[in-house]
Parts: structure tokens; sequence; C-alpha cells
């Protein structure tokens, strides 16, 4: 008994405990983890834009923070009626002729060498099968439309409550640090401050990142005349949330129409060295100018790593794992303190290598 309360006593043994038992109770309502998540988000990138305007209203006005977000909310409830009822219906539209498109191309008779060449990759690749598991996961998801569309409308919702009232809920929640449960309390706060230092900002990198790379490939796209423009633009947005690997993925789509919008073979293969060109070159933005500036030292990770963390997390969260996977084992490296800063030739130094 002793020696359990002398356990018990040590920091590291009572994080660990308490974060096993977190990691439990997020097991028992997984099936809320979406909306737990969504809401986290919208909470935090909403907080980070109120505070970004009020940083630079406040050198000319003095605006209340309350109705900073109640405008951003409405700002964003007009954006999301505009989008439902004006975009929607063309992106679907999009969506069904870029499908069709590809599906063309991939049916018809090839007697040019390259295309016969390009299916015959296709087909080692398997790339069929990629192709119908996402329009399996698309179809699924269209009749799961209203859960998720009821997930967001909460997830909204509960966010607006929480910066409307946020002051009052931090009073409200120290009121713990001086209960019977503070041992825990404290441990949570712990747990609380590193997990918006380390999820919260990669995940905010991440979708600059995204939106970024988005607006620069869209434009890029429509002044080569691709076709589809807003259906491509969300699907690289999408995508771009991916590190690494989302940018693999979205050439195979682009060179695909790329190459099928040419008015003849070399048009086509001259179509797709260009959108080569662009992705090396936002590759380039990215890896240079974006990361270096938004994510800080945040995810210095070998392309090794961040392959390995994709293929777990999707094998564990599903199709959220390959988005917050990255942030989620950048929040742990940060809770187990580990440096990621630490020069290469040194560490090879240090291995005799």
């Amino acid at each position: 008994m002793d020696l359990i309360k002398a356990l018990l006593q040590k920091d590291l043994v009572r994080r660990v405990l308490i974060f096993s038992f977190i990691g439990f109770m997020l097991f028992l309502i997984k099936d809320m983890l979406n909306l737990m998540l969504l809401t986290f988000i919208f909470t935090y990138l909403m907080y980070r834009l109120q505070n970004f305007l009020i940083l630079r209203l406040k050198r000319f006005v003095y605006i209340k923070q309350k109705i900073i977000v109640v405008l951003l909310y409405l700002i964003f409830a007009c954006i999301t009626a505009l989008a439902l009822f004006k975009y929607v219906p063309v992106l679907i539209q999009q969506i069904k002729d870029a499908v069709d498109q590809l599906v063309a191309f991939y049916q018809r008779p090839h007697e040019n060498p390259f295309e016969k060449y390009l299916i015959t990759l296709i087909n080692q690749a398997d790339i069929a099968s990629y192709f119908n598991k996402g329009a399996d996961f698309l179809f699924k998801s269209a009749f799961n439309i209203s859960k998720w569309g009821i997930n967001i409308l909460i997830s909204v919702i509960l966010s607006l409550f929480f910066l409307l009232e946020r002051n009052r809920i931090l009073r409200f929640t120290q009121r713990f640090k001086t209960s019977k449960i503070s041992v825990f309390y404290n441990e949570i706060c712990f747990f609380g401050n590193k997990f918006l230092n380390s999820f919260g900002k990669v995940i905010e990198a991440q979708i600059l990142i995204a939106l970024i790379n988005c607006i620069l490939s869209v434009i890029a796209l429509w002044i080569m005349g691709f076709p589809q423009i807003l259906a491509l633009g969300i699907m690289i947005f999408v995508l771009g949330l991916i590190p690494v690997a989302g940018v693999i993925i979205s050439l195979i789509p682009l060179c695909l129409i790329a190459y099928n919008i040419g008015a003849s073979p070399s048009d086509g293969i001259k179509n797709i060295v260009y959108v080569l060109i662009m992705i090396a070159l936002l590759h380039a933005l990215e890896s240079y100018f974006l990361n270096p500036k938004l994510m800080s030292s945040k995810t210095e990770l070998p392309v090794f790593y961040t392959f390995l963390v994709l293929i777990f997390s999707e094998h564990f969260f599903g199709v959220w794992g390959l988005i917050i996977g990255l942030p989620v084992f950048i929040f742990v490296l940060d809770l187990i303190e580990v440096n990621r800063d630490s020069d290469p030739l040194t560490v090879d130094k240090e291995a005799g290598l």
C-alpha cells in the first residue's frame, strides 16, 4: 500500500495513469469524437481569428469581444448559406462531370503508345480500386450527410456559446483547482496546454497551407484552361490537409484530366508537364516558405515518419486520421518532451556514423 502511494506521488506515474484514463474515456465516447473534434477546431480557429481582429482594430477603434464574435459567426452563417444554395449544386455537377471525364478516358480505346503505357501503370497500381473505394466512401457519406450536418451545426453553436461565455467558463472551471479532484484538474490543465500549443497550432497551420495551395492551384489551373475548377479546388483543399501524401494523391486525377483536355496526345503530355511543374513549385513553396513560416518547429519530422504516422492513423481513425494523425503525433511528442530541433550531424556523430 505504501509502495502504491509512493508511486502515485511521482509526476510521471500520475500523468501516465490520468492520460490512460482520458484515453479510455475517449474510447467509450468514440461515437462523439467527430462532434468533439469539430467543436474544438471551430472554437480554436474562431478564437484565433477573433484575437487577430481585436489586435488590428484596437489601433483605430475599440470593439467589444462579444460583438466581434457575433459578427464572425453571422458572416460564417451567411457564407455557408450562400455556398449551400448557390455553389453546392454547381459543385455536385462539376464533380459528376470530372468523374465522367475520368471514366470515359479509362474506358475508351487507346491506340496512342503513351495512353497504353498510362493505362498499364493505372492497372498495375490498381488505381481503379482506389477510385472505387473513394466512390464508396462518398456514397456512404451522402447517406450520413444529415448526421454530419447536425454535428457541424451543434459544433458551431457550442463554439459560439463557449466564446461568448469564455471568461465565465474559465472562472467556473478554476474552482476545481481547490476541490477534492485538484490533482486531476492540474494534470488536465497540463495536457490541455500541451494540446493547444501543439495540436491546435498544427491544425491551424495545415488549414492555412491547404487554403494557400488551393488558391494558387486554382489560379494556375484556370490559366491552363482546366474545366470543373470549383470541384478541383475543393479536392485540392481537402487533400492539402493531408501532409505530403495529399500532393501525391492529387497528381493522379489532375494528370488524367490534363491529358484528357489536350487537343492531341502531344498537347496532353504538355499539359501533364505543366501540372507536374505547378505541383513541384507549390511543393517547394510549401516546404521552403509556408512550413517554416506557419509551422515553425512543430512538424520537423522526416518524410518516413510522416508517412508512417499517416498509415497507422488512417488504420485506427479512418479518414479523420489522415488529417489529425500528424497533429496528434506532434502532441504526443510534446507530451513526452522529445526534442525535434537536434542537429542531424550531431546525431550522426553520437551514433558513430
